[in-house]
């Protein structure tokens, strides 16, 4: 090397090296922070008046256009850097300058133009984006016909793999990125686990039907339209339900629904003729509502939708044949968001989940798998069954007898009490819990 070839169009060419090491550490830092950055961190920065935060949801709104701008215009400035390194090293060091050219630009690009600008811009990705957005705006803008051929190229040679890009794919990104941050939250200790099921029951509300949160049909209670408006009477005074199906005959058959308040109206009514026998005047069909049937695959999140539209809170449920399956209510959706509401009026139940003595937990047969994964936080699979007993007869693939036990999903089930087919209650406990002994328990 000697020094006399430092003439300006060396000089030139150093210069010309270290601007565009700026321009690499520009590219790679705005491409950390417009991936890092939140979404909803840069929809509130503009809200609150931010040109540069709304700037930079225009520029990531569309992920693959704005990756395609920065990855071009970093490699181009990374290989041009290398280019004229290279035609400079060889000029001031001879046939060596190759290999000096590599070694440099190889630290100089890692540190400069990678670590530090992206290690800079993660630490602060919504400022950082709100600064680089403008920018990085005019950029996709003048890049944006050789992006668009190479991500025509990069899609069909996806497509020819199997791979296929659907627009809704961002969408469900973003979903799952809210459940996945309220999870690492509850894990932190920052997120109480009461909340993190009330966020996380609203969300899926889209994605569970009718059928797993209504009440079957073994356990609505009816009123026969032929009893006696007396026994009707005191059926529905009786009944801890303000509406109650109407059926004859059959109760697939339903005629309507009866309110309770509407029955009183019209007994009050009817006691103000002053005639004798005002009760048997009572018209139990006049006063019922017009019955509201749901398919049983209906999302939840449209259900309740229906639900304020129509002004009503109950509807009954039926199949693809059009059998009645089940009914759900407005409070049944809602619970699923804010957990069990009983009032007054409920009928105390028994729990549906103790502990025994021996540490395993006595379960009921028809309490849903979602409602014991959030009381215990385990991670039973449900979508084959909604209820405990339905996935151990999904697993057995047979009704199982008293006293049988069968282990799967990393648990042990065993049927302590069946009625006809019916799992009544069962006992169960993960597999990697020791059953405790006599001399153990407290």
């Amino acid at each position: 090397m000697t020094f006399s070839n430092l003439d300006p169009a060396t000089l030139v060419t150093a210069a010309a090296i270290l601007g565009l090491l700026a321009l690499s550490a520009f590219f790679s830092g705005s491409e950390t922070a417009l991936t890092a950055s939140s979404r909803a961190k840069l929809r509130a920065k503009a809200d609150k008046g931010s040109r540069g935060a709304e700037r930079a949801l225009e520029v990531t709104e569309d992920n693959e256009r704005m990756i395609g701008a920065l990855l071009l215009g970093n490699n181009v400035v990374n290989i041009l850097s290398a280019s004229l390194a290279t035609a400079l090293m060889t000029k001031l060091f001879g046939d060596g300058g190759v290999a000096v050219a590599t070694l440099v630009m190889t630290g100089l690009v890692l540190i400069f133009g990678e670590v530090l600008p992206k290690t800079l811009a993660i630490s602060r990705p919504e400022a950082f984006s709100s600064r680089v957005a403008p920018v990085i705006r005019v950029l996709i803008f003048v890049f944006s016909p050789i992006v668009a051929v190479v991500r025509a190229l990069v899609r069909g040679l996806l497509r020819v793999v199997g791979v296929r890009i659907e627009p809704g794919d961002h969408m469900l990104a973003i979903r799952d990125e809210i459940a996945g941050a309220i999870a690492l939250g509850h894990s932190q200790g920052a997120v109480e686990k009461e909340d993190r099921d009330r966020l996380l029951g609203a969300l899926d509300l889209s994605e569970r039907t009718v059928e797993e949160i209504m009440r079957h049909r073994s356990q609505i209670e009816m009123i026969d339209a032929d009893k006696p408006s007396a026994e009707v009477i005191a059926q529905v005074l009786a009944s801890p339900h303000t509406r109650i199906p109407l059926y004859r005959g059959d109760h697939e058959n339903i005629l309507g629904i009866i309110h309770a308040k509407d029955l009183l109206r019209e007994v009050s009514r009817l006691m103000r003729t002053g005639s004798t026998g005002a009760l048997d005047e009572l018209d139990i069909l006049a006063v019922a509502m017009k019955p509201y049937f749901v398919p049983e695959t209906t999302p939840l999140d449209e259900q309740m939708r229906q639900f304020l539209k129509r002004r009503t809170h109950f509807a009954l449920v039926v199949d693809e044949y059009g059998a009645l399956k089940g009914l759900i209510t407005l409070e049944d959706i809602i619970e699923e968001i804010v957990g069990e509401i009983n009032d007054e009026f409920d009928i105390a139940q028994e729990m549906t989940l103790k502990r025994a003595d021996t540490g395993d937990y006595l379960v009921d047969g028809a309490m849903t798998i979602r409602d014991l994964n959030r009381m215990m936080d385990w991670q039973l699979p449900d979508e084959e069954a909604n209820t405990v007993a339905g996935l151990v007869i999904h697993e057995a693939q047979m009704i199982p007898n008293e006293a049988q036990a069968f282990s799967f999903h990393g648990f042990r089930f065993e049927v302590l009490t069946k009625r006809d087919n019916r799992i009544m209650k069962l006992k169960v406990r993960p597999l990697d819990a020791q059953p405790i002994s006599g001399r153990d328990r407290p």
